[in-house]
């Protein structure tokens, strides 16, 4: 059994300086595309975790190891690059901080139609969860499972480093952009466009 590695990281001065270079790095942002369309960093491609590991395989006979991965926080990054080295290409580099820190430091950025990033959605539904099992176990004898169910999930998620609710939320008709076709995004990287 292998051990997974921490990402290595680049910081976002790092990364502004290589994308000012003669030769950039390829950027992939693994952010929903209703993320990605809200911001992203000029020139990247967005190839969703979910996409990115179903089609692994294939995307590493499209990238070499000058690839930066993004996403919100740097999470879902990692677990890209976890993914991609199991399929052949390992050392991928990952943006520390992610977009939240990109656009914080005032890097360039292209904005879109704003909507709720992943956390905030995961936040969102699990504190509602809780809620209702907390306050509905006064009407509803044995709701208060619904709460102790939920605290488990999150608590598994952060031993775990995944989130089946987030799997579940990105799948959701709201995250998805009607112009988002993974074998297209496939293809970009094909092409190098």
């Amino acid at each position: 059994m292998t051990t997974p590695t921490t990402p290595r990281g680049l910081t976002i001065d790092e990364l502004r300086t290589r994308l000012d270079s003669a030769n950039p790095p390829r950027l992939l942002d693994v952010r929903t595309p209703a993320e990605y369309e809200g911001a992203h960093i000029p020139g990247s491609y967005n190839v969703p975790l979910d996409t990115l590991r179903e089609h692994r395989e294939e995307l590493t006979k499209h990238l070499d190891t000058d690839v930066v991965l993004v996403c919100r926080s740097g999470q879902r990054a990692g677990q890209a690059e976890r993914a991609l080295a199991e399929a052949g290409l390992p050392g991928l580099a990952v943006l520390s901080g992610g977009m939240a820190a990109w656009e914080k430091s005032g890097a360039p950025t292209n904005y879109g139609q704003e909507r709720w990033d992943m956390e905030r959605q995961v936040r969102l539904v699990a504190g509602s969860l809780v809620l209702v099992g907390a306050l509905g176990s006064f009407v509803v004898p044995g709701l208060q499972a619904l709460s102790a169910f939920v605290g488990g999930g999150l608590a598994f998620a952060a031993i775990s480093n995944t989130c089946a609710m987030g799997v579940m939320l990105s799948k959701m008709p709201w995250n998805r952009t009607p112009s988002f076709d993974p074998r297209r995004a496939v293809a970009q990287l094909a092409d190098g466009r």
